[in-house]
């Protein structure tokens, strides 16, 4: 098949583009509002943006035209946010803060999730989430959509305080099999991380240099 988007019909009862790009993490964000009441939300439109220093972004369409999410008003004003890393065992939680509630509703208190005090930021975090990331915000990229609904805002912070459960870790390293971290995939439908592969890059040098080291070692260790 073939069809361009906004142009032609792709003939399809559903709209494949999101089920092309996948797996897609979720970001699941915790912020605290002007009333008082902290938000929790998933969005799965998130990712890494680099590493050194480390930043992400996540992006939220607007709740109604010409109106940003109760996140991103959030993450504005205090100028801070937290990501949490959704699991397998907080599906269920994770799905009920996917509900369209007004500001006035804490959605930790929807699913039934503890908080627990960041160490630098002010909003909180989900304490059964074995990871977290406590996030300062850097900019906001507003993207017009076709339909006004369709509008995004890219949401950019930047990490600068890691939390890691101990038990997540084996041999100085986390064990993502046992998190079983989940992401978005199309439609309704999510995945579930349970096996991984290791696949070396081309020369041992530069794999012993590391797929996080600098360029310039990886190169390095390529010419030697």
């Amino acid at each position: 098949m073939f069809y361009e988007p906004g142009k032609t019909p792709h003939g399809l009862p559903f709209d494949p583009f999101k089920s092309c790009v996948v797996p897609r993490p979720i970001g699941w964000i915790s912020t605290s509002g002007a009333n008082g009441i902290d938000n929790l939300a998933p969005f799965s439109q998130f990712q890494n943006v680099t590493y050194d220093p480390p930043v992400i972004l996540f992006c939220a369409n607007e709740g109604a035209p010409g109106r940003a999410k109760d996140t991103v008003a959030n993450v504005e004003r205090t100028r801070n946010f937290v990501w949490n890393m959704a699991t397998y065992d907080l599906r269920e939680k994770l799905n009920l803060t996917s509900g369209d509630y007004p500001p006035e509703v804490d959605e930790f208190e929807v699913a039934g999730l503890t908080k627990a005090p960041s160490r630098i930021v002010s909003a909180p975090r989900v304490a059964e989430s074995p990871v977290h990331f406590e996030c300062e915000y850097l900019h906001t990229v507003h993207l017009p959509g076709t339909d006004p609904m369709g509008s995004v805002d890219v949401v950019f912070g930047r990490v600068v305080a890691v939390h890691i459960v101990d038990s997540a870790l084996a041999n100085g390293r986390i064990d993502i099999v046992k998190l079983r971290p989940i992401a978005r995939m199309g439609y309704l439908d999510y995945c579930v991380v349970d096996n991984v592969f290791t696949m070396p890059p081309p020369g041992s040098a530069a794999m012993a240099a590391g797929m996080e080291g600098s360029t310039a070692k990886i190169k390095a260790a390529l010419a030697k």
